[in-house]
């Protein structure tokens, strides 16, 4: 069953019903993980392509037992389909530790950021496992196959582009530099550029809460995440630079850099890049 929060009380969301794990099953789709993304040197530098990045958001807790199966349909979205062309953000988020287990991946920021996507699209509440697709409610997880929606997300043209450069891992330290380009003045309304360090081949031992017992094992999971208005100049440019500290876990690291209208949730451009040797 879906997970409400709704301040201080658990409850059901009896409108989703209870996730068919056979039909998860099939309808996993595979999605090739910002392969829109070319590499220009080293692997360090990236550039995003004409088409708009399908973007990803799961919103999951370890304390929650109605989360796993949307955790394991999350992995599943590995880059071994070359038509289908997105990044994928797991958020994990804390309103759910105060059931005895506290996840050590969750953050009050990534609640927040939950509760902002649902304002903006007038929800009243906020529950787990949600995913979202370009801000927008993606239900369908849990029956089919997310492709023909990526492959329409990817037929639009960009109204962004990004360039993403990151220095070499340097005491478990990584910058990184962000150069967005919005040619038009009313895509650039409400603009706000995101970064977010993300990270896979994660996994926990759960001993305490609704999934005591249970290794769990997480990707796609934000380790960081930096948000802020974009300021443009006239030709509708912009730069950030972002320091990260890298997490002590093992597991594979990247950065997804997202340009998204922060008044309705829509994206206008996204872009990955894994980061250099570490």
């Amino acid at each position: 069953m879906n997970r409400r929060d709704e301040g201080t009380s658990k409850s059901h969301d009896g409108r989703a019903g209870a996730v068919n794990t056979q039909a998860l099953a099939v309808g996993l789709c595979t999605l090739a993980l910002a392969t829109i993304a070319s590499p220009l040197h080293a692997q360090c530098r990236a550039a995003s392509g004409s088409g708009e990045v399908a973007v990803f958001e799961l919103y999951t807790s370890e304390g929650c037992d109605s989360c796993p199966p949307a955790d394991r349909w999350f992995s599943a979205l590995k880059s071994n389909a070359e038509a289908a062309r997105g990044v994928a953000l797991a958020f994990h988020i804390d309103y759910w530790d105060r059931l005895g287990w506290k996840d050590r991946f969750a953050s009050a920021a990534y609640t927040a950021r939950q509760h902002d996507q649902a304002a903006r699209q007038h929800a009243p509440f906020v529950y787990t496992p949600q995913v979202l697709l370009q801000g927008r409610e993606f239900s369908s997880w849990r029956s089919g196959p997310a492709s023909a929606a990526v492959e329409a997300i990817n037929a639009r043209p960009a109204v962004a582009r990004i360039d993403l450069t990151a220095s070499p891992v340097e005491r478990n330290r990584t910058t990184v530099d962000v150069r967005v380009r919005v040619p038009e003045a009313r895509d650039r309304s409400h603009a706000a550029i995101a970064v977010a360090l993300v990270q896979d081949g994660l996994a926990s031992d759960v001993k305490a809460g609704e999934n005591a017992g249970k290794r769990l094992a997480h990707d796609h999971v934000v380790r960081q995440w930096h948000e802020e208005p974009a300021r443009f100049d006239a030709a509708g440019e912009t730069s950030q630079r972002v320091a990260l500290a890298l997490p002590e876990d093992a597991g594979p690291l990247s950065v997804v850099a997202l340009v998204e209208n922060d008044a309705t949730g829509a994206v206008l451009q996204a872009l990955s890049l894994p980061l250099c040797d570490r």
